[in-house]
């Protein structure tokens, strides 16, 4: 079984796809770490994320240490992330990993989840079921200002607002497997929605499939 979960940042599909793992024992993959492990890579070489050569040569030899580092949910980070996610290099070097994850889930689980940008489109569109996770941007700036306000009084939420907005127009303006909702993914909208009701939605449609 292989689940896809895509959306724009801060819609809440890592949360939703962190459970549906837990609560089908499925392996799951955060495939937009590897792009802020890319990311987070060049900044600390003293690179600019929208260097395509420092970025490819990055994402060529990832360190798997940095999955695991906490600066990797820095808003610098996913900005970084949401540039170097641009260039076809780095996400073919990333490709290959995904992939192989989907298929052969590790702990010998019998599915995967993953989430991202392009995992119903591109990644695994042979997916047995592909969610598309949304919600207006004002209100994903604003979950993503009280998560940040928590670490860092000083967040604005303006400044939130607009690296959001930014961050959207780079995703879906990409010439390379630009964000969007794969033909045959279902709509999942959290604007007014709770997690837990969207993550009841969720188990049902996983219990179709299976």
């Amino acid at each position: 079984m292989i689940i896809a979960i895509d959306g724009p940042a801060a819609a809440g599909k890592g949360t939703l796809a962190r459970r549906l793992a837990a609560e089908f024992d499925y392996a799951y993959l955060d495939t937009g770490s590897l792009y802020r492990a890319v990311g987070l890579g060049v900044l600390r070489a003293g690179g600019k994320p929208d260097d395509d050569v420092a970025a490819a040569a990055v994402s060529l030899d990832l360190d798997p240490a940095l999955l695991g580092d906490p600066a990797l949910r820095e808003e610098r980070t996913g900005d970084a992330a949401s540039k170097v996610a641009a260039m076809p290099e780095v996400r073919s070097n990333l490709m290959e990993f995904q992939r192989n994850f989907s298929i052969h889930p590790p702990g010998s689980k019998q599915g995967a989840v993953l989430d991202g940008r392009d995992i119903g489109t591109v990644v695994c569109p042979d997916a047995d079921l592909k969610l598309y996770v949304t919600a207006g941007a004002e209100v994903r700036a604003r979950r993503r200002f009280l998560e940040l306000q928590q670490r860092d009084p000083a967040t604005k939420y303006e400044q939130i607002l607009a690296d959001v907005e930014a961050r959207d127009a780079r995703d879906t303006g990409r010439a390379d497997a630009p964000l969007k909702p794969a033909e045959d993914a279902l709509l999942l909208d959290t604007t007014e929605l709770a997690i837990d009701a969207v993550f009841l939605r969720a188990v049902d449609l996983v219990k179709e499939r299976l």
